[in-house]
Order: C-alpha cells, then structure tokens, then sequence
C-alpha cells in the first residue's frame, strides 16, 4: 500500500459490462455475475465458498444519492464436490450474490465495478451507461471506454495514473470512499482562530487562501482555484473531524443515544459539507475576480428574482437597457453539476449564452453535446482537463480563458 495513490484504498479493482442475464433479476435465477478468468486474477482459487461482506451501489447522474445495499458476494467453485467425489478436474467458478436494490436498478450494458478493498471487503458499483459517474469511474482505474466484453482487471494501483488528486478525490467520494486526509499541523490554530466552531464561509475560504501564501490567481488563476479549493477541502475537514468527534462525545457523556440523535448530527453534517462546496468555490472565484481587476456582481437579482452566481461587469449595467448585451457575461458555479446545469438556462434573460464553470471531472460527451445545443459554454480549470476527450478539450473554456473574454468585454 502506498499513501495517496489508489493502492491506500484497493487490493484490485475489476471492470465489465453487464449482460441481460446478470442484469435481469427475472432471468438470472442463478444470480451470478460471468467473468471467471478476471474474478480468478481477483479472488484467486478458493478452498469451499468464501464469502466477502459488501456494499452495493447504483450511480446515476440523475439522482445526488446513490442506491445503497449491504450484503455479500461468495466466490466457490461449482465442481468441487464432483472433484472430490468422481475425480472431475474441470472448474467452474462462481460468483454469487444475492438479489438486492441494486441489483433491481441494474440494466444490460450498465457498468460494473468490482472493487476488492483494502479492509478485506468488496464494493459492488453499477454504474448507468451512457452518464457522467460512468465515465468518472472508467477514467479513475484507467480502464478507457471501451466496451469491456470481458471483466477487465487491475491489481497494480500505484503507478503516477493512480496517484490521488484534486478530481480523482471527487470521484472517490461519488461512489463513497471517505478520503483519509488532514491537516493537523493546523488544528489548533483553526481551533483558537474560530472559537472551537465552524466559521463563515467566506472567512474559512479566506483564511485556507492564507495557508497559501505562494499562490496567486495573478500568475495562475487554474492553479490558484484548484489549489485553494482543494486546502480548504483538507483543513475543512480536519476541523470538522474534530468538531464533531466532541459532539459525538457529548451526545454519549449525557447518555443521549438515542439513533435519532446521532442521524441528525450526520445529516447536519452532510448538509453543511454540501452547502459549502458550492459557497467556496464562488468566495475562491471572486477573489481571482478581484485579483485580475474584473467587475463583477455576485448573486445579482435579474429578472423573475433569479439570482445567477455572477453577473459581468455588474448588475446596474444589466439592468440598463442601453448597455449593449454583448458586452455581457454571466458564470455559474457549481462544485458539482450532473444534471443540474439546466438550472442555469433561464438565469440572465439578456443573455443568450451562458458560461458554467465547474469542478466536476470526466463529464461525459453526451452531457457536453447537450450543453452545447443549449449554448452553455463549460468552464473548466486547466488541472482537470486530462479527465476529458481529446474532442472536449478543444471546446473547453479554462478559467484563464473565461477571465480573458470578460476583460476584453469590459
């Protein structure tokens, strides 16, 4: 196992397409997925029926969560007992599991996921075909997108393809692997400096910028957004482990252990990891606005009170129907967008054609053909460009780029 690279979380990952007969649970009364030679180089050859607990999961771009089930895959081979009793030699291996939600959400050509984990257990994924998570999860194995007829499978996890960064941290935690990083150096700083709370928004956005004092959007804006978003995911959630390991521990210390104590601190949790995300990225985004000297308006109301994230130059030019529309701008933030970036299309009446810049790694080709017909221009900073197509590279806009057309606009 090696720290920051895939190998810290995986033993081996396998990839394959599923057939009607896996995918149908009508038809698949064995409930068995096919692909022997690749469960083979996984599993290897078991003595009786092994049995690996496991988490399932169905990703789709449609729905934030995903379907969850917990079970088990078992791992045998069918002709053991005819060995043992007739001297057969054949083999025949089989990978069982058992009917759950997942399994009922799952379609011929979806992609599946088998992950062996580092704890000993297996995540079982299938992933929509044709969506974004799908593509997400091909590109953070390496697999490509070729069809995967067979089961296609990876054990060497620890070449500069699997080394763990920026995007491939938000496809980790899409299919719900918790990243194992901190800032502790930091800690007791954040902790004297914020009152042992969470601070604003925009004051932790400032000071994580602060632990950086070698970046500047002046000399990089793609790299200064990336990497102050990225310090203030990791110093985020140092301050929030702790914060909410003393919260657990007051719960227990008053004896209130009630489930329904505990799931309101996970959901606040959740929540406020969510709400965030999506505040950090526009605090980061302004100042690179300010940096480069660019005007802005943020969260501007325009027409049916819709309040696009920024306006260009300013909401008092796009209210005055003399200032010529063309010279107009507006930006979309999103952290994430999947399906959502049809929001946007009727924010900013004014303006026919919008600008979305998102964090969002290996969108897939159908979801940018379609932001295209819709004239949604996407922007993407330069460090996560390598997740997409040689094709979507040329018609992506970087926030260098996006910076440049506003300036030149004003």
């Amino acid at each position: 196992m090696k720290h920051g690279y895939l190998s810290q979380y995986f033993q081996s990952v396998g990839v394959k397409r599923l057939s009607g007969v896996e995918a149908d649970v009508i038809k698949s009364n064995q409930h068995e997925f096919n692909g022997v030679e690749g469960f083979r180089a996984m599993f290897g050859e078991p003595e009786g029926k092994v049995r690996y607990p496991a988490r399932f999961l169905y990703l789709t771009d449609q729905e934030d969560q995903p379907v969850s089930d917990e079970g088990f895959l078992t791992w045998y081979d069918a002709r053991a007992k005819a060995r043992l009793e007739r001297g057969v030699m054949r083999t025949e291996y089989r990978l069982y599991f058992p009917t759950n939600l997942v399994s009922m959400c799952a379609a011929e050509g979806d992609l599946l996921l088998i992950a062996r984990l580092a704890g000993g257990s297996v995540l079982a994924i299938v992933a929509e075909s044709g969506t974004t998570i799908e593509r997400q999860i091909q590109w953070l194995f390496g697999f490509g997108e070729g069809a995967h007829p067979g089961f296609s499978v990876k054990s060497e996890l620890e070449t500069e393809q699997d080394r763990i960064g920026f995007a491939a941290r938000t496809v980790l935690e899409a299919i719900g692997i918790e990243i194992e990083e901190e800032a502790p150096n930091y800690l007791d700083q954040m902790m004297e400096r914020f009152a042992g709370a969470f601070p604003k928004t925009l004051e932790f956005s400032a000071y994580a910028r602060s632990t950086l004092k070698d970046i500047s959007a002046k000399d990089d804006p793609d790299a200064a957004l990336v990497a102050w978003m990225e310090r203030e995911e990791i110093l985020f959630r140092t301050l929030e482990k702790h914060l909410l390991g003393e919260q657990l521990q007051q719960l227990t210390a008053k004896g209130d252990a009630e489930p329904d104590a505990f799931i309101k601190l996970v959901q606040s949790a959740l929540q406020r990891r969510k709400s965030r995300a999506g505040s950090a990225l526009e605090n980061h985004l302004e100042q690179v606005f300010g940096d480069l000297g660019i005007s802005y308006t943020r969260t501007g109301v325009t027409e049916n009170r819709l309040k696009p994230d920024f306006i260009f130059p300013s909401i008092p030019h796009y209210a005055d129907p003399t200032f010529p529309a063309d010279r107009l701008t507006m930006l979309a933030a999103k952290s994430t967008c999947k399906d959502r970036w049809r929001q946007i299309l009727n924010e900013a009446a004014r303006i026919p054609r919008k600008h979305l810049l998102t964090l969002e790694p290996s969108i897939s080709t159908n979801q940018t053909n379609e932001m295209a017909l819709e004239q949604v221009q996407l922007v993407i900073p330069a460090p996560l460009f390598p997740t997409y197509s040689d094709v979507q590279q040329r018609w992506l806009l970087n926030v260098r780029g996006f910076a440049e057309l506003v300036h030149a606009r004003q």
